[in-house]
């Protein structure tokens, strides 16, 4: 797992990294930043899957560098630490589905739990595919089973986060804060992965072109589509193909 540091205190990166490291040599520290706008632009060109920030830093706080990273349609997930616990923050991180926010200062245990969790994430919430999800979450909230029959239903329309929230007479940070706890992952990077693996069968199983697939599953722009099938499937659709044709 590639893991990015972004604190303004020397004592404090050195230490995190330490702790990181310590873990387990799955965890590879990829940079280092000491302010937002250095580490925006780490982020742009590493790519890194998880970044830790801290939330006062020079030139670009923590909350500032999450939305921009999030402009840039960059999957890395997010995690803060702070020196204070705000509600406010908080609440704010919520809505930008970061995956936790510890308080300073951490330790071993709180990080090394943190990382097991994203870590089995990423490998099994979809690892079966796109069998019925409410088969496959049985024990979710109602209202996340809810979301995932309109998943199911309408993955080919545009589905909006806060008109979902809506429907589900729930606040939109309430929503994120309910699926990822219930899922193991964030709303839009479900979607996403959901998305993709239909993809995957109109490609294989229904032999459909590769040039009408994005338009059958919610993307407008075949280029956009690709980049994502890329980021998730790990190999463009030509290659994907060519995989599955041997």
């Amino acid at each position: 797992m590639r893991i990015m540091i972004v604190e303004d205190e020397q004592r404090a990166r050195r230490g995190l990294r330490n702790l990181i490291t310590t873990i387990s040599d799955e965890y590879e520290i990829v940079a280092e930043a000491s302010d937002g706008k250095q580490a925006l632009e780490l982020i742009h060109i590493l790519k890194p899957e998880i970044v830790f920030t801290d939330l006062k830093m020079p030139y670009m706080d923590g909350l500032s560098l999450i939305r921009a990273v999030h402009a840039m349609e960059i999957s890395t997930q997010f995690v803060i630490i702070s020196a204070y616990e705000e509600f406010d923050v908080a609440r704010q991180a919520i809505s930008l589905e970061v995956q936790d926010y510890l308080i300073k200062p951490v330790t071993y245990e709180d990080v090394e739990d943190l990382l097991a969790r994203l870590s089995k994430k990423d490998k099994l919430y979809l690892e079966d595919g796109i069998k019925d999800l409410q088969e496959k979450y049985p024990g979710a909230h109602p209202l996340v089973i809810k979301a995932l029959n309109i998943i199911e239903k309408s993955y080919a329309a545009k589905i909006s986060q806060k008109d979902l929230a809506e429907d589900l007479g729930m606040t939109q940070e309430y929503f994120c804060y309910l699926f990822n706890k219930e899922i193991g992952v964030t709303f839009s990077k479900f979607l996403k992965h959901y998305r993709i693996e239909v993809a995957k069968g109109l490609l294989v199983n229904k032999g459909m072109p590769k040039e009408e697939v994005p338009y059958h599953v919610g993307f407008s722009d075949p280029k956009y589509f690709n980049k994502v099938f890329r980021e998730v499937e790990g190999a463009s659709v030509a290659e994907f193909l060519k995989s599955r044709a041997k």
